[in-house]
């Protein structure tokens, strides 16, 4: 059998997933990054945007909204503000969340901050498109 990844997606309100996987990719600070078994520690905050699970051949993706991503040698832990599985943001779900994005945006107090919304914003319009 070969190795899986332990991951666990954690929120303040719940544990999302935890479960052996075959890679992530996180939207992590400093750009996209994918993490698979016996990848070397790390820890990053993340930004918003999609994260991708891929396990089997299928991949899962969940809208992250900032927090952070542990490796260690036990897998992968991230520690999201907020996740919500793609599939359920759909229709008013994404449109809302559209329009909060685009308030954020233009309410960004820094380079950093209009970054990380610019980057949410093309997240959710890219799901919005089906991309």
């Amino acid at each position: 059998m070969a190795d899986k990844l332990t991951f666990n997606l954690v929120t303040p309100e719940r544990q999302l997933m935890s479960e052996p996987v075959d890679h992530v990719v996180v939207p992590g600070a400093d750009g996209y990054f994918g993490v698979l078994p016996n990848h070397a520690p790390l820890m990053s905050t993340i930004l918003p945007g999609v994260l991708t699970v891929i396990n089997g051949g299928a991949e899962t993706k969940i809208f992250v909204v900032g927090g952070f991503a542990e490796v260690t040698p036990d897998g992968l832990t991230v520690l999201a503000e907020e996740a919500t599985l793609a599939a359920d943001l759909k229709g008013d779900a994404l449109s809302s969340r559209i329009t909060a994005a685009e308030k954020a945006l233009e309410g960004a107090a820094n380079d950093d901050e209009r970054l990380a919304q610019n980057q949410a914003l093309e997240q959710l319009r890219a799901l919005a498109s089906g991309a």
